[in-house]
C-alpha cells in the first residue's frame, strides 16, 4: 500500500544565493555510493546452482498477488493524511461519472446514501477529513491479500522531516487490516515511498534496496527527483516502485526539463547487488531495467499543449456542473467560470476573424503563415466535441483532450518513457488543477491553470522492454540495409523491369534471431530468471470527492500472476542434484586412494601400538637415534590418470616449513625429497597403478631433542598430498616421545633419579595416566601423548650429572682395554696404532672408520637408551661389534651429551673470572707455577659445585686416557722439562731453534693439545663476541685451560 505526496511550496529566497559546490553537501538525492568491486562481488560459476536452476518448475508453485497503487501529490496542505486510509484503502471519494468505471447496480445503491458534493464542500476544514459521510468505498483494497505500494509524493517541508512521514505511516498502520508489514521505505525531502505487504507475502519478499535521485535545483537537489526500491518476491521476481515529482511548467523549456528529469532518474538509479537464483554475485548494483515488472508513477507534471486553457476548463465545468444543484454557490461559481471563459473564447474567435480578413498577403505567404502558427486558424476545442457523436459525453471530452497530452506526445516521439512503458486507459477527470476543497471546480484563481493529467501511474514488464528493444534493432538494420542499397545503386534497380526478384523460403530469412517469446501465451512474461508470471491491471482511476488538495489522488491496482519458490520442494531438489553431480565429478575427476602400512618387513618393532581411532601414520614410542620406517600406499582408484605431489603443508609459529617436519625423512617413487623443500616431484599414475612413499624418522639433532624434551615441538604434524585438478589428502603422522637426558642443564642432569630419565617418565600419576596414556577401561595405551617430564622443582640426588660418572667411567675403561688388547697382540704386521695416528683419540672423528654406518646408529641408539634407562652402557652395543667400534660409538656419545649442555661445563658467570685470571698471568712476575694456577681455577669453579665436579670428571677421564696411549712410547722422556709454561704449548710447532730444526714433540703433548681442542668449546660454549682477534684470543685461551689440567707440570 503507497501514499506519495509532493510538496510545491517556494524554497526560500536564500537558496538562490547559494553556490553549485555548496548545494552539493549532504544532499539527498545525489550519485549514489560507488558499487562494491568486482572482486567483492563476483562469484565463481557453480555447476550445483546450475542444474537446480535447470529443474526450477520442479520447486516453485503459480500465486496470485494483488499489487496496489496509489499517488497524490498533497501540495504541502495540512491533515491531507487524514484521507488516505479512506480513499486508498477502503476505496472511498470516487465518483463513476467523472471516474469511468460501470460500478453496476449493486455499488450505485450502496452510493445512494453518499452525501453530496455540495454538503461535503460546505463543511470542509482545512487540516479535518474530506471524504463524503456515508461513503461506503466500492473499489477493492480492504481485506485483499495483496503487496500494497504506498507511493506518498508528501508535502514536506524544505528539508527532511521525519515527524511529518511518521504521522503517514501511522495513518496508513490504522487504516491496514491486521497483519500487514512495511518492507521498504524511503524519503527523498518531500517525497515519500512506502511498500507494506501482508503476513503471507512479505515472507517471500527479499533483496529489498531503496535508493533517491535529485533532479531539483543544480541538478541534484532534492526538491525534484525520485525515491525508487527494489524487491524480489518469492526468489524469482523482481519488481522496482519509482516515485517522482518532476520539473512543473507548461512552457517548451519546462516540457524539455521533464524529459531531463525522466532520463537522470534512469540512469542514476542503483540498486544494491544481489545473489540470482542461480547463487550468482552480481558485479555491479542492478537500474531501472534490469527488472520484471516496474511501476512508475507520482506527479510527472505533463500538461496539455497546443490546446487554450480557458477552453479545456469551460468544456470540462460543463461535466462536472451536472454534479451539483443549480441553485447551490458551487454550481453558480461554476456557471460564472464558464461564461468568463465563453467570452475569452469568443474574443479570441473574434481577432482571429480579424487578422485573417485584414491579411492581404500573397498565398503562399499566408500558406506559409498558416504553417508556422496552426492554433490561430484551427477550430476550437468546443468544435471538435460538437463535431463528435456524443457531445454531451465526458468520455468524448476526454477522448478529444488526450491527443494534446504531452506525455503521450513525448512516448509517441521517444522523448521519455518510450521503451515500452505503458499506461491504463484513461477515463477519469484531470488531476490537476482544482479549487481546495471543490469536488469539480477547476482553478478559479487568477493564474487559472489548465487542467491536466498531472499525475500518472505507469509500468512496464520485461516482455515490454524487450520488444521495444528488438524493434529498435530492427528498425537500425533496415536503416543499414537501406543506406547499403543507396550506396550500391540498388534502390533505383527497382524500377529495371529487366530484373527479376525471387525468393527462397530455406535461405532468405533464415538469419532472424530466436525471440524467447515465440513459444510463450500472450501476456507471459518471461522473467530474468526464467520464470514465467503474467501482469494484469484491474483498474485504473482518480478519487474525484477527496478535496484536502489542489491534486486528486490516483490509483491503480494489478493482478500478477507469478512462479514463487517452495523452499522445501527446492532443498529435495538441490539434496538430489548435488548427489547426482557427486557421482558424476567423482567419476570424471582424478582420484587416488592412500594407505598407511605399518611396517616394513624388516621391523620388528613390539612396542608400537596404534591408537584405536588414529588413522594417519602412527610410528610409537620414539627414542633418540631410533629409526622408525613407515609406508604409505598411493593407489590411483579413479578412472582417469592423476598426477599427485607432496606440497608444502600448513605450519604454525615454531614449526619449519616444507612438506614435511625436520624429523622426518621422505622417498617418493624412490626418490629423496628434502623435508623443507616446497614440493616433491610430480607423480603420475595411471588407473590402477601404484607407488610408494616411505617415510623415515630419526632424530639424531640435539637441539631437536631438546625442543621434544621441553614440549615445544612435539611429534605431531601433517603431510598434504595434493592430487592435480583432484582433492587434496592431508596424512596425519604423530608418535609419542620418550625424553632423554641428552639437551639438558647440568641443574637439571643432577636432578634425575637413579634409574635415569626414562623411569622417571612412566612413573605418571595415576589421573594423568587415565587421561592420557591408559584407558581406565581397557587398560591398554589409547593416547599417543606422553606426560611432560618437569625437574625444575625436583630435589638434587647426584653432585654431578650421574650420566657423565657412566660415561667418562665407560670411555675410560674401554680405552685402557683396547689399548691393552693392542700391546698383547701387537706385531710387525699390525701398523701403529690408531692414537699415534690420531692425537685426539678415540675422540678424534677422523678415527671412526665406521661412522655412518646403520650399524654405527643402531649402536648409538642403544648406548643413548641404555643411559636414560640405567642400563649397561657397553652390553648395550650389538653382540658382533669389536671393542674399539663400541669405544668410538660412546665416545661419540659422549661428546653429544657434553654438546647438548645449554651452559657448557663451566658455565658463563664464571667463565669471564677465569678468563681474567689467565690473561693476569702471563704479565706476572714471576709467572705462578701450573699447580698454583690449577688451584685458583678450581676455586673459582667451586661457586657451582656440579660444574665443578663435572669438570674434574671430563679432566681426569682425558687424564688417564693421555697415560694410557703415552706409557707404552719408550722415547718419552720420563721427567717432564721444567722450562714450558702450559700457556705456551704449543710454541714448540712455531718456536725454531738455533740449527733450523723443530724440538722434538713427546706425545703426550700432541695428545694433551688435540684432546683440549676438541673439549674446549664443549666445556667452555660461551659464544664469542668482537672481531676475529677476539674471537681468536677467546679461543685459545678455552685450549690453554684444558691444556692446564691434562700436561703434569710445573716452572722450575
Amino acid at each position: 500500500m503507497a501514499l506519495s505526496t509532493a510538496t510545491s511550496s517556494r524554497p526560500a529566497s536564500t537558496i538562490s544565493t547559494i553556490s553549485a559546490s555548496s548545494l552539493m553537501q549532504n544532499v539527498p538525492g545525489h550519485f549514489p555510493a560507488p558499487t562494491p568491486s568486482e572482486e567483492d562481488l563476483e562469484g565463481p560459476l557453480q555447476s550445483l546452482s546450475q542444474a537446480v536452476h535447470a529443474r526450477r518448475a520442479e520447486y516453485v508453485r503459480p500465486k496470485h498477488v494483488r499489487i496496489k497503487l496509489g499517488t497524490w501529490n498533497t501540495a504541502a496542505f495540512k491533515g491531507t493524511e487524514k484521507d488516505v486510509a479512506g480513499w486508498f484503502i477502503e476505496g472511498k471519494g470516487v465518483t463513476s461519472e467523472f471516474a469511468g468505471l460501470n460500478l453496476g447496480d449493486a455499488a450505485k445503491e450502496r452510493l445512494e446514501d453518499r452525501e453530496g458534493p455540495a454538503e461535503q464542500e460546505a463543511r470542509y476544514e482545512r487540516k479535518a477529513g474530506t471524504l463524503p459521510k456515508g461513503d461506503v468505498g466500492v473499489l477493492p483494497g480492504k481485506g485483499e491479500e495483496v503487496v500494497d505500494i504506498t507511493s506518498f509524493t508528501e508535502a514536506l517541508r524544505p528539508y527532511t522531516d521525519p515527524s511529518v512521514a511518521i504521522r503517514w505511516k501511522e495513518a496508513v498502520k490504522e487504516g491496514l487490516p491486521e497483519g500487514y508489514v512495511l518492507v521498504a521505505e524511503q524519503q527523498l525531502l518531500g517525497l515519500l515511498l512506502l511498500i507494506y505487504a501482508a503476513a503471507e507475502v512479505a515472507s517471500e519478499v527479499r533483496s529489498v534496496s531503496t535508493t533517491s535521485v535529485g533532479t531539483g535545483i543544480g541538478g541534484y537537489m532534492g526538491n525534484k527527483g525520485a525515491v525508487t526500491a527494489r524487491i524480489v518476491l518469492g526468489e524469482t521476481t523482481r519488481l522496482v516502485f519509482v516515485n517522482c515529482h518532476m520539473a512543473a511548467g507548461a512552457d517548451k523549456p519546462s516540457l524539455e526539463r521533464r524529459n531531463w528529469d525522466a532520463a537522470q532518474i534512469l540512469s542514476r538509479t542503483r540498486f544494491e547487488p544481489i545473489k540470482d537464483s542461480m547463487d550468482l554475485a552480481q558485479t555491479t548494483g542492478e537500474q531501472i531495467g534490469d527488472e520484471d515488472f516496474a511501476f512508475w508513477m507520482g506527479d510527472l507534471n505533463y500538461r496539455l499543449q497546443d490546446i487554450p486553457g480557458d477552453d479545456v476548463r469551460r468544456l470540462l465545468m460543463l461535466h462536472t456542473r451536472n454534479e451539483y444543484d443549480l441553485s447551490q454557490r458551487s454550481a453558480r461559481k461554476i456557471d460564472g467560470e464558464i461564461e468568463n471563459a465563453k467570452e475569452s473564447v469568443k474574443r479570441r474567435v473574434e481577432g482571429r476573424l480579424s487578422d485573417e480578413s485584414n491579411d492581404t498577403a500573397s498565398t503562399s505567404a499566408a500558406s506559409g503563415r498558416t504553417s508556422q502558427d496552426t492554433t490561430s486558424t484551427a477550430p476550437t476545442l468546443m468544435d471538435e466535441v460538437s463535431a463528435s457523436e456524443d457531445p454531451t459525453s465526458l468520455q468524448t471530452t476526454l477522448a478529444c483532450l488526450l491527443p494534446h497530452d504531452e506525455l503521450h506526445a513525448q512516448m509517441k516521439t521517444r522523448k521519455a518513457f518510450h521503451d515500452g512503458w505503458r499506461e491504463g486507459p484513461i477515463r477519469f477527470l484531470p488531476t490537476y488543477k482544482y479549487d481546495v476543497g471543490s469536488v469539480g471546480v477547476f482553478d478559479s484563481s487568477d493564474k487559472k491553470r489548465s487542467p491536466s493529467w498531472c499525475d500518472r501511474i505507469l509500468y512496464r514488464s520485461r516482455r515490454d522492454r524487450l520488444a521495444y528493444e528488438a524493434r529498435v534493432k530492427e528498425e537500425e538494420t533496415a536503416r543499414k540495409k537501406d543506406e547499403e542499397m543507396k550506396a550500391n545503386g540498388t534502390d533505383l534497380a527497382a524500377s529495371d523491369d529487366d530484373i527479376l526478384f525471387d525468393y527462397d523460403p530455406d535461405t532468405d530469412g533464415g538469419d532472424r534471431d530466436c525471440d524467447e517469446y515465440d513459444d510463450s501465451a500472450d501476456g507471459v512474461v518471461i522473467t530474468r530468471e526464467g520464470f514465467e508470471d503474467e501482469l494484469t491491471q484491474e483498474y485504473y482511476t482518480a478519487h474525484q470527492r477527496v478535496l484536502s488538495s489542489d491534486h486528486k489522488p490516483l490509483d491503480a491496482v494489478f493482478m500478477l500472476k507469478y512462479d514463487a519458490v517452495v523452499p522445501e520442494l527446492k532443498a529435495k531438489v538441490h539434496a538430489e542434484v548435488a548427489k547426482e553431480l557427486d557421482k558424476v565429478e567423482n567419476d570424471s575427476r582424478p582420484d587416488v586412494t592412500v594407505v598407511v602400512d605399518k611396517h616394513r618387513a624388516e621391523d620388528t618393532e613390539s612396542d608400537d601400538t596404534d591408537p584405536a581411532n588414529f588413522e594417519g601414520v602412527w610410528f610409537g614410542e620414539v627414542r633418540w637415534g631410533q629409526a622408525k620406517h613407515r609406508t604409505l600406499t598411493i593407489a590411483n582408484t579413479g578412472r582417469v590418470a592423476a598426477s599427485f605431489t607432496l606440497i608444502e603443508r600448513p605450519v604454525g609459529a615454531g614449526q619449519s616449513s616444507g612438506v614435511a617436519p625436520k624429523w622426518l625423512n621422505l622417498k617418493v617413487n624412490n626418490e629423496h625429497v628434502r623435508s623443507s623443500s616446497t614440493g616433491s616431484q610430480a607423480v603420475r599414475l595411471e588407473p590402477g597403478e601404484t607407488t610408494i612413499i616411505e617415510l623415515e624418522l630419526r632424530i639424531f639433532d640435539v637441539s631437536v631433542a631438546t625442543s621434544l624434551n621441553e614440549g615445544s615441538e612435539t611429534l605431531d604434524d601433517i603431510l598434504v598430498l595434493r592430487v592435480a585438478e583432484g582433492r587434496d589428502h592431508f596424512v596425519p603422522v604423530r608418535g609419542t616421545w620418550l625424553e632423554t637426558s641428552l639437551g639438558r642443564s647440568i641443574s637439571k642432569l643432577v636432578r634425575i633419579p637413579e634409574g635415569g630419565i626414562r623411569r622417571l617418565q612412566r612413573q605418571t600419576p595415576e589421573g594423568k595416566n587415565r587421561s592420557r596414556g591408559t584407558s581406565a577401561a581397557s587398560g591398554t595405551k589409547s593416547s599417543m601423548d606422553s606426560p611432560r617430564i618437569s625437574l625444575q622443582d625436583a630435589p638434587v640426588r647426584f653432585s654431578a650429572p650421574r650420566e657423565l660418572f657412566r660415561l667418562t667411567e665407560v670411555v675410560e675403561e674401554l680405552s685402557g682395554r683396547v689399548v691393552a688388547d693392542y700391546e698383547m697382540t701387537v706385531s710387525e704386521e699390525s701398523g701403529k696404532p690408531p692414537w699415534k695416528e690420531h692425537p685426539g683419540w678415540p675422540f678424534e672423528e677422523a678415527s671412526w672408520r665406521e661412522k655412518g654406518t646403520e650399524q654405527w646408529h643402531e649402536a648409538l641408539s642403544n648406548a643413548c637408551d641404555a643411559l636414560d634407562s640405567d642400563g649397561s652402557l657397553e652390553e648395550s652395543m650389538p653382540g658382533g661389534l669389536p671393542r674399539m667400534q663400541r669405544l668410538y660409538v660412546l665416545a661419540q656419545l659422549l661428546l653429544l651429551f657434553l654438546e647438548g649442555i645449554p651452559e657448557g661445563i663451566i658455565p658463563g658467570e664464571i667463565w669471564p673470572k677465569i678468563e681474567a685470571y689467565l690473561a693476569g698471568t702471563a704479565k706476572s712476575k714471576p709467572e705462578p707455577s701450573t699447580e698454583e694456577q690449577r688451584m685458583v681455577i678450581s676455586e673459582l669453579l667451586s661457586q657451582s659445585p656440579s660444574h665443578s665436579i663435572s669438570f674434574v670428571l671430563i679432566t681426569s677421564m682425558l687424564d688417564r686416557l693421555i697415560q694410557e696411549t703415552s706409557k707404552s712410547d719408550t722415547k718419552e722422556p720420563e721427567a717432564e722439562p721444567a722450562a714450558t709454561s702450559p700457556r705456551r704449548l704449543a710454541g714448540p710447532f712455531r718456536r725454531m731453534t738455533g740449527t733450523g730444526k723443530l724440538p722434538t714433540v713427546v706425545p703426550r703433548e700432541q695428545s694433551a693439545h688435540a684432546l683440549a681442542k676438541i673439549f674446549a668449546p664443549l666445556v667452555v660454549p660461551v659464544p664469542t663476541s668482537g672481531g676475529d682477534k677476539a674471537r681468536s684470543t677467546h679461543e685459545r685461551r678455552r685450549v690453554e685451560l684444558m691444556e692446564l689440567f691434562l700436561l703434569k707440570r710445573g716452572n722450575g
